[in-house]
């Protein structure tokens, strides 16, 4: 017997097959509908599929299947930004070092409309169609088109401004269905990306946002070696149960 869990496969390996290509309307909403049975699955930057599409947005096969959709974006922007406004009065810089389609960067922003945003994104076919999404929709993101490192070494951030940076690397095998996310196994693992923020901005407030799954190894968070000022775990109940994204927020002198 075949099981919504089939139907999701079978459409993200549809999708992965035009990872490179530009979707059409029909074929963003059918992948919405037979996958989370929601035409309006992938609706982002504020907008359902048929108003971003009109407007003149288009996305990758890969980006579709990838990207951070709107309802669980603004989740995640409300809560970087509670902590943000309890923790300092400063505006704080936001960088997400795997930006993809800046919808997460784009929510975190919604809800810091004074900070400074900035995205980094290494595949070329991704930055080109991201970088054209934003200007057509005239959002103010900084987009870059480098890797994680490049881009986090080259970033100039006065030791004043806070830093708040959300980490959600490619997961890959780093997510087995019967044990969940191991944040080690990322590309690159979660742990190296941490150490390298805190090598680079020793005197900065640091708010580190890493993306979670309902499941995962909570080893792989006390493992990181970073003496943190607070850490707490947010799960979205929005999906099926185990199917959950969540949040670890973890600061560093951000009560300084």
């Amino acid at each position: 017997m075949r099981t919504g869990d089939d139907a999701v496969y079978d459409r993200a390996l549809l999708l992965g097959a035009k990872r490179n290509e530009l979707l059409s309307l029909e074929e963003v909403t059918r992948y919405g509908s037979e996958s989370f049975g929601d035409p309006d699955y992938v609706s982002i930057y504020g907008l359902p599929p048929s108003d971003w599409y009109a407007r003149g947005v288009r996305l990758l096969g890969r980006t579709a299947v990838e990207c951070t959709r709107d309802r669980l974006g603004d989740l995640i922007g409300q809560d970087i930004a509670k902590v943000a406004r309890d923790g300092v009065g400063v505006v704080p810089v936001i960088v997400d070092p795997f930006a993809g389609s800046a919808n997460t960067l784009f929510w975190i922003r919604q809800h810091l409309p004074r900070s400074r945003a900035v995205g980094f994104e290494s595949d070329s076919a991704v930055f080109n169609a991201t970088e054209r999404n934003l200007s057509v929709l005239e959002i103010d993101l900084e987009l870059h088109p480098v890797d994680c490192e490049a881009g986090l070494r080259a970033l100039v951030v006065p030791d004043d401004e806070p830093l708040i940076v959300f980490i959600a690397p490619p997961w890959g095998e780093a997510l087995v269905e019967q044990s969940g996310l191991d944040l080690r196994r990322t590309s690159p693992p979660v742990g190296t990306i941490v150490d390298l923020i805190v090598k680079l901005f020793p005197r900065h407030r640091l708010l580190l946002a890493i993306q979670i799954y309902e499941r995962f190894d909570r080893g792989a968070i006390s493992e990181l070696g970073v003496d943190f000022d607070s850490s707490a775990i947010k799960v979205y109940d929005i999906d099926r149960p185990l199917r959950n994204h969540g949040l670890a927020l973890l600061t560093v002198g951000w009560e300084q």
